[in-house]
């Protein structure tokens, strides 16, 4: 009976661990061992009761709350280098018990605020080695208290949960080394009483706040707990702002300063404190002054150079500091703009530079130029007519005469949606800084004043984009300087027109006449072309009907001078056609040949075959005497 029993046993023992894995019980301690067993996932039928569980160098690729659900006495889980990309909301949530989280070499590149939910007893986190870009601010919540050692190196964090790092009592060890952090809040360290070692290396940092947690490495012997930190690396900017870690002297680091550049190459530590200097601010430039029109942005700049980069502020004409709100926005490159200009936005403005080696400052003059806004702003019905604009100040021009008979204000070149505006020069004893022509038009639902500034050099404006068929209401005013500081702009009417644009052209009429028109073009077109196809034929005929017609010229009809017999009596020569046209490739035509030769050829032979004829005939005059007739000798000629 005993040997069946201790096989039952063993048997019941074997099914409760996983059949790729290993388990050890050792003094009452379950351990778990599956590492480097090609698991896809974590094995559902690990006992619940395990302590330890090794799940390192497998292929798991994503983690749920199944799969440590009831594992409460689990102490370290290990799950390093697997494929793990995504960690689901309370995974974790039953491992109340959990001291050990080694979550390295895998794949994570987000961690939310419930991936770490649950182990409210965590003491070592271990997340080094992932592609993490972002970490949610409160994803360390539920171990704040407990946790003695954080390791996010080798990541991609530009910003950590601060808030939730400087409110770790107990933490001892910090390894933020190999990301692209590039600024630490000041003070982010200043609860950390416990933290002894705090890597840096590696980063994107140019400088480091003042804190007191550094002081504590000066002195490693006054210090109850001696902080090791490192921090090189990392493009440190050697100005005034580190002379303070300058000053706790730590001569067996091996940082370097990036710059500036009389510094860039040194060891930090060998720098004299007095070149740890830096520069005061100098605006560069700004504006002077800027004029709008009530109702415009207005963007003022201010630009400012020094060392560190200088903070920028603005100060109100209200000597208040202008900060965001619904209409106004100011940047840190030195920009504000305020969206909706009113008269309460006039005044001087104050643009203040400033860093740790002072301060600079510069004035910037905003004024803005009232609209002149009509008194009658209905009409009947509630629908504006043509005659609400600036009607009062029409009215008050007209009331002291100042509208000459001739108007002084002209639209000339209407057409269905452009009007030409045409003015004079106007009184020369009054200062014109601009002229701005203001209009609106019948088919508006509302009263809506359309501003446009035009320079005080211009005598004449083109309005385009008018509505066709519409009436339309004009008015010219000139803009004068102010006559001081605190001044707005005068304004000064000068005179009103009214106009019609012309109806719209009906769409058939218009379509009709293009149809027209390129009918008339292709028709044209079509007889030019047909014309010159027919011309070019009948070249080709004529060219081809002379080449066929052409008499070849023969050297047969010679008669040479009789020896005194009788004389034959001579052939009639049929009628001499008119020599053929030459061709393109022949120039003379020899007998019947019938082939085209070069032009030496040709008159090579021809002259050949003339001297053999005369020669012939001279020859038989000299044996039967000179008595022969002259008329007997012939020749032909080509």
């Amino acid at each position: 009976m005993a040997p069946p029993l201790l096989l039952l046993l063993l048997a019941s023992g074997a099914a409760a661990c996983p059949l790729p894995c290993v388990c050890q019980n050792l003094s009452e301690s379950l351990s778990t061992l599956c590492a480097h067993r090609g698991l896809l996932f974590v094995p559902p039928n690990v006992d619940r009761r395990t302590v330890e569980l090794r799940l390192a160098d497998n292929f798991i690729q994503a983690l749920g709350p199944p799969d440590f659900r009831n594992m409460t006495g689990l102490v370290d889980l290990t799950l390093s280098r697997n494929a793990i990309t995504r960690i689901g909301a309370r995974s974790f949530g039953d491992l109340e018990s959990l001291r050990s989280l080694h979550l390295d070499g895998n794949r994570l590149v987000e961690l939310g605020s419930g991936s770490l939910r649950g182990p409210v007893n965590l003491q070592h986190l271990i997340l080094s080695g992932n592609q993490l870009g972002r970490i949610a601010p409160g994803a360390f919540d539920d171990f704040l208290d407990s946790l003695e050692d954080l390791d996010v190196s080798y990541n991609n964090l530009r910003q950590v949960p601060w808030a939730g790092i400087g409110s770790m009592p107990a933490l001892h060890t910090l390894n933020l080394d190999h990301n692209l952090i590039d600024a630490l809040p000041p003070g982010v360290f200043a609860q950390l009483s416990q933290l002894s070692r705090l890597d840096l290396t590696s980063n994107r940092l140019a400088t480091l706040a003042p804190d007191p947690l550094f002081s504590r490495g000066r002195d490693a012997e006054a210090s109850p707990s001696p902080l090791v930190l490192s921090f090189s690396g990392n493009p440190l900017h050697c100005n005034c702002e580190l002379l303070w870690l300058r000053r706790l002297a730590r001569p067996d680091d091996l940082e370097t300063c990036a710059s500036p550049p009389t510094l860039a190459g040194r060891y930090f530590w060998a720098v004299p404190e007095g070149e740890f200097s830096c520069e005061p601010p100098l605006i560069a430039r700004h504006t002077q002054r800027l004029w709008v029109l009530e109702g415009q942005r207005a963007t003022l700049r201010c630009r400012a150079l020094g060392d560190p980069v200088p903070t920028m502020h603005w100060v109100g004409p209200d000597d208040r500091l202008v900060g965001n709100s619904s209409r106004a926005w100011a940047f840190p490159n030195g920009t504000l703009e305020i969206g909706v200009t009113g008269a309460g936005d006039a005044g001087a403005y104050t643009c203040i530079a400033t860093n740790p080696a002072g301060e600079a400052t510069a004035r910037v003059e905003l004024r803005v130029l009232a609209l002149p806004h009509g008194g009658n702003t209905s009409a009947e019905g509630g629908r504006p007519g043509p005659s609400d604009i600036a009607a009062s100040a029409r009215t008050a021009a007209e009331g002291e005469g100042t509208l000459e008979s001739e108007p002084a204000v002209q639209v000339t070149e209407v057409t269905a949606t452009s009007g030409l505006v045409s003015w004079g020069p106007g009184r020369p004893a009054d200062p014109v800084w601009m002229f701005q022509i203001q209009y609106n038009s019948s088919e508006d639902e509302t009263l809506i004043y359309r501003p446009v500034i035009v320079p005080a050099s211009s005598h004449h404006f083109l309005l385009k984009h008018l509505v066709p068929g519409a009436d339309y209401d004009l008015c010219l005013l000139a803009l004068s300087p102010a006559a001081g500081p605190s001044d707005l702009t005068a304004t000064r009417l000068l005179g009103c027109a009214h106009f019609s644009t012309l109806p719209a052209t009906p769409l058939c009429h218009a379509l009709q006449a293009h149809v027209l028109g390129g009918t008339l073009t292709v028709a044209v077109g079509g007889v030019l072309v047909a014309a010159l196809l027919v011309f070019t034929v009948a070249l080709l005929v004529r060219g081809r009907g002379a080449g066929n017609g052409r008499l070849p010229l023969k050297l047969s009809h010679v008669q040479s001078q009789t020896n005194g017999g009788t004389s034959p009596m001579p052939k009639s020569h049929p009628p001499r056609s008119p020599p053929p046209r030459p061709q393109r490739s022949c120039s003379l035509d020899l007998g019947d040949t019938g082939g085209c030769y070069g032009y030496a050829r040709r008159l090579g032979g021809a002259w050949a075959r003339r001297s053999h004829s005369v020669h012939g005939g001279l020859l038989g005059a000299g044996c039967r005497g000179v008595g022969g007739s002259a008329e007997r000798l012939e020749e032909s000629v080509v």
